[in-house]
């Protein structure tokens, strides 16, 4: 047993999580709550505000599918927070996370490509989309399984901001997830697992949305091609909105282009975008 996770109580329960994950609908997840242990947990909400939003080291993920901010450098993070991430990295966890999933041989992502912490201010949203499929700077490596905590303490309803599951055809919402404090969301990884939180928040100008998101890969050992960020508007949706996240989709496709072949990267964009709004 360690001081972050509680294996004896994960490993109790894991059958029941197995099945709950398998025959989730519309695809593989499951939520699991008081995830980490409650000192960890509060540890991790009391840094999240390190370093401040305005010192250069979060990232600015503002386009038309997406107004958020992340944090991806485990260097300007605080110790209890690496102290989670390290933990949700080792092998044990690892294992553990094979056991649930079913899906063997899974790998940490020590650069956090797009995952780390991440915060959502009111007026914030994310489209419904699924994620990158293949690792931008390490090619041979295929996305399996996103790891959500979310981080949000005494969050209200009519705040918004629940997690959206949706059907492969994106014809029908299946599931919405509250991102109340402690709880963990994790779920399989694929071309047709449609998620996201398209409402903007509603909550008060002094609260976010918070969260720590970690992505498991595994090793196709050849090349894969470039499966970028893929987002969908909803069917009630305007024409002219499905229109433009549909240029967007393909901006975001260029970009992604960009940081597999070339040097450039999220945190120089953030910085561009940064001087731009000055």
């Amino acid at each position: 047993m360690t001081e972050i996770i509680d294996y004896e109580a994960l490993n109790g329960r894991l059958a029941a999580d197995q099945t709950a994950f398998q025959s989730a609908d519309p695809f593989p997840y499951v939520v699991i709550d008081e995830f980490l242990r409650p000192e960890s947990a509060d540890a991790l909400l009391g840094e999240f505000g390190q370093p401040p939003r305005d010192g250069g080291k979060w990232n600015q993920y503002t386009h038309y599918n997406e107004r958020k901010s992340g944090l991806t450098r485990m260097d300007a993070m605080g110790a209890a927070t690496r102290a989670v991430i390290d933990e949700l990295s080792s092998q044990e966890f690892l294992d553990w996370l094979s056991g649930l999933s079913g899906i063997e041989d899974l790998l940490a992502d020590p650069d956090l490509d797009g995952g780390g912490l991440h915060e959502i201010k009111p007026g914030g949203f994310l489209n419904i989309h699924t994620d990158f499929l293949s690792h931008t700077k390490r090619p041979h490596w295929r996305r399996q399984l996103n790891l959500l905590i979310y981080l949000n303490k005494e969050w209200q309803a009519d705040w918004h901001g629940e997690l959206e599951l949706w059907d492969g055809g994106m014809e029908a919402q299946a599931a919405a997830i509250e991102p109340v404090f402690n709880r963990c969301v994790i779920f399989h990884t694929t071309e047709k697992s449609f998620h996201g939180h398209p409402v903007p928040l509603a909550c008060p100008d002094d609260v976010t949305r918070k969260s720590l998101a970690l992505y498991y890969f595994s090793d196709a050992g050849a090349p894969l091609k470039l499966t970028p960020t893929h987002y969908r508007a909803k069917p009630e949706e305007s024409g002219f909105k499905h229109a433009l996240v549909a240029v967007d989709r393909w901006m975001v496709r260029g970009y992604s282009f960009l940081k597999r072949y070339t040097p450039l990267n999220d945190r120089f964009m953030s910085r561009l975008m940064r001087r731009k709004s000055d």
